[in-house]
């Protein structure tokens, strides 16, 4: 079994982690040090206003004039990844820093086979996004039997997802969604 444990919009979360006022406003997060700087990330409120991901902050600005664009804040994305491994190593030895704002898990069944039973695996892992949300990081986790299905399920509204039946989890979703949650 595996779980993943996301943070949504992980640059967005490191430049407004401790400024609650920022959270409310229009916000975007740009890569100061790409050639062309690009809006990576943003929020529901910069979202509303009709800015768009991948785009020039000067067309997002013409769509929002109140939009605040920050550059990615790299000390606080390593603070955050870090609370998160640390966070994930709670679960299990067997942690993987995937990508940015991303861990996978493994359990690996010892001799106790209740150890991997899918209610206390969903209610450790629940624990740890609790604990997560203690540190003002929204997270939310994903079980399934593989790693790429745990990584779909955690893209899922609710905070911890847990997939019994890998294909009926993945049979309704659109080409369009496996695409773009896959690039995260």
């Amino acid at each position: 079994m595996f779980a993943t444990i996301l943070l949504p919009n992980f640059y967005l979360q490191a430049i407004a982690r401790h400024q609650p006022k920022l959270r409310e406003q229009p916000l975007a997060v740009l890569d100061d040090t790409a050639i062309k700087a690009v809006i990576l990330q943003l929020n529901e409120a910069a979202e509303k206003e009709g800015v768009r991901a991948s785009m020039a902050p000067s067309q997002a600005l013409a769509r929002c004039l109140h939009l605040v664009i920050k550059a990615r804040a790299r000390d606080c994305e390593q603070q955050i990844s870090d609370i998160l491994l640390h966070h994930a190593f709670m679960l299990s030895p067997f942690v993987e820093a995937t990508a940015p704002g991303v861990c996978t898990v493994q359990f690996m069944q010892r001799n106790n086979p209740s150890s991997l039973s899918p209610d206390r695996l969903t209610e450790k892992l629940r624990c740890v996004i609790d604990l997560l949300a203690r540190c003002d990081l929204i997270a939310r986790g994903g079980i399934a039997e593989n790693p790429d299905a745990s990584f779909l399920a955690a893209y899922r509204v609710e905070p911890v997802t847990h997939v019994t039946e890998t294909k009926q989890f993945l049979a309704p979703l659109s080409i369009e969604t496996l695409l773009r949650e896959a690039t995260f």
